[in-house]
This record gives C-alpha cells, sequence and structure tokens, in this order.
C-alpha cells in the first residue's frame, strides 16, 4: 500500500530552467527518491537520467534509492560545467 507524503523540492541548474520554478511542495506516493525522479521526468519532460544526478534529502548527500518520507526536501543536482 502506498501512503501520499508531501515533500519540498529544491531544483538547480538545468532542471530548474526545464521546471521553470526553483522549488515547490509536492504530494507524491514515490517510495525512493529514484522513484520520484522518474515521476517528475515523465511529468515534466526532464532531460538528464537519473544516473546522472547527485541527491540531496534534508541536506545529505545520499543514495538514489533511500526511502522519502512526508516533510522530507529533497535536491536532485544536475552535473556542473563551466571553467
Amino acid at each position: 500500500m502506498s501512503s501520499t507524503k508531501t515533500i519540498e523540492l529544491a531544483y538547480y541548474a538545468l532542471l530548474r530552467e526545464q521546471r521553470g520554478v526553483s522549488n515547490e511542495k509536492r504530494a507524491t506516493t514515490a517510495i525512493t527518491a529514484r522513484e520520484l525522479y522518474l515521476e517528475l521526468k515523465t511529468e515534466f519532460g526532464f532531460e538528464l537520467q537519473v544516473e546522472d544526478l547527485k541527491v540531496a534529502i534534508n541536506g545529505d548527500f545520499t543514495d538514489n534509492d533511500m526511502p522519502i518520507h512526508d516533510g522530507d526536501t529533497i535536491v536532485f543536482i544536475p552535473p556542473v560545467t563551466g571553467g
């Protein structure tokens, strides 16, 4: 049984450009950060693959397969380029 949780998302760089906002609250039934990103990718057409991103949950870098919980703040961080 999947339960809905409300999370806070922050977007940076390419993801912010593609989404058009820098942060938002979202209801989701995703269990892991990976599932959440795949949900967002499908809905918003994000171009990056989940393997290309780093993820932070509540300020700590973690694995994409880490469970997410109600009230979490999640940041998907795209690769940084430039010089």
